[in-house]
C-alpha cells in the first residue's frame, strides 16, 4: 500500500465501528475479559483509514481504533462518476474481495465490512463480492489493499510512456 502522509487535521473525518469482539484470556484467577474494536475513518472525499484498537472497556477500544486508523489514512483514485477507474481483487491474508467498477446510480452493492469502506472513501458507485475467508478485519485489510492499487488512467498511460487515448482505446 502506498502511504503518503495526510493531515488528518485538514480533513473532516467520520467514522464507523465494524466490529467489536469480546476476546478473553484465561489466567491463573479465571478469565480476563477485554474488547477489540475494528475502525473504518473516512472524510467521503478520497481518503480512508482502518485501525484495530484493544482495551478492557469498549468505549476506549473504539476511541483507540479510531486513533489507529487516523494515523493510518491512504489516498484512493476515483473517477468522476464516484466510481471506481478499473476492476481489481484486493487480496489480504484469505479473504478477497472483488472491486467492480459501476455506471452512475448502481448505488454501493457491498457487503457491510466492504461498505463501511467504500462509504467513508466516497466512492458512491461499485459492486463487490467478499471471496474466500469472510473475517471482517481481514475483509477491510483486503478493501482498503484493493483500492490502494488501483490506478487512474494517467498513472497507467504515464508508467507505460503512452497517451491517456492509446491506453483508454
Amino acid at each position: 500500500m502506498k502511504r503518503t502522509f495526510i493531515d488528518p487535521a485538514a480533513l473532516e473525518l467520520n467514522d464507523k465501528v465494524v466490529a467489536i469482539k469480546r476476546v478473553s484470556k484465561t489466567v491463573k484467577g479465571g478469565r480476563t475479559m477485554r474488547f477489540s474494536a475494528l475502525v473504518v475513518v473516512g472524510d467521503g472525499n478520497g481518503h480512508v483509514g482502518v485501525g484495530l484498537g484493544k482495551a478492557g472497556e469498549v468505549p476506549e477500544a473504539i476511541r483507540k481504533g479510531k486513533e489507529t486508523a487516523t494515523k493510518s489514512l491512504v489516498e484512493i483514485n476515483i473517477d468522476e462518476n464516484r466510481s471506481i477507474p478499473h476492476d481489481f481483487v484486493g487480496k489480504f491474508g484469505s479473504a478477497n474481495v472483488l472491486l467492480k467498477r459501476a455506471p452512475e446510480g448502481t448505488g454501493i452493492i457491498a457487503g457491510g465490512p466492504v461498505r463501511a469502506v467504500a462509504e467513508l472513501a466516497g466512492i458512491k458507485n461499485i459492486r463487490t463480492k467478499s471471496l474466500g475467508s469472510n473475517n471482517k478485519t481481514n475483509v477491510v485489510y483486503a478493501t482498503l489493499q484493493g483500492l490502494t492499487s488501483l490506478k487512474t488512467p494517467e498513472e497507467v498511460a504515464r508508467l507505460r510512456g503512452k497517451s491517456v487515448a492509446d491506453i483508454l482505446g
